[in-house]
């Protein structure tokens, strides 16, 4: 199978080019990427623990699921392509606000990315892919908050990121 690719990006989220995930990463290059966030009928938000065996932040909590766009794809495709590749399901998306983040690991790897959030509804149950996730829950923003102040290093950065800056966005 080919090695995924990631677009780089201006910071106009102009395509610029095409490059390897990995290369990307180890370069820091600034390139496109989505976060999906999923809420239920009582507002509470499904957060997953990312896989033990991801290449970078293995087993943190994070949003939803998130990625990287294909070329020629629209942040909804890839949103719904993801959502189900990871959780198991798919539903309507909204495209919200976008930013860009860094965000440098321990293995010398860097998320440089022009993040755009997607929100969108779902009440069922996830079939998880266990190459991609460990496990899953519902919380109350309000209590992923508080934890989050509490317990920081469970966490992913770009989840705390989008947490701390754009909370108000993501609120359904």
């Amino acid at each position: 199978m080919a090695e995924e690719k990631v677009i780089l990006v201006n910071e106009k989220d102009e395509q610029i080019g095409l490059m390897e995930k990995i290369e990307a990463h180890e370069k820091a290059l600034l390139h496109r990427a989505f976060s999906v966030f999923v809420f239920n009928r009582h507002n509470e938000l499904m957060i997953q623990q990312r896989a033990f065996s991801k290449y970078h932040s293995p087993g943190l909590w994070t949003n939803t699921c998130c990625s990287h766009q294909r070329e020629g794809e629209t942040n909804i495709e890839a949103g719904k392509r993801r959502l189900m590749e990871e959780m198991g399901f798919t539903t309507d998306l909204k495209d919200t606000i976008s930013f860009i983040y860094k965000a440098p690991f321990d293995n010398g790897l860097t998320e440089h990315e022009f993040d755009h959030i997607l929100v969108g509804k779902f009440d069922g149950e996830p079939d998880l892919n266990p190459d991609e996730v460990a496990a899953w829950k519902w919380v109350s923003l309000e209590d992923l908050k508080k934890d989050m102040k509490k317990n920081p290093h469970i966490y992913t950065e770009w989840f705390k990121i989008i947490f701390d800056k754009y909370y108000s966005t993501i609120q359904q």
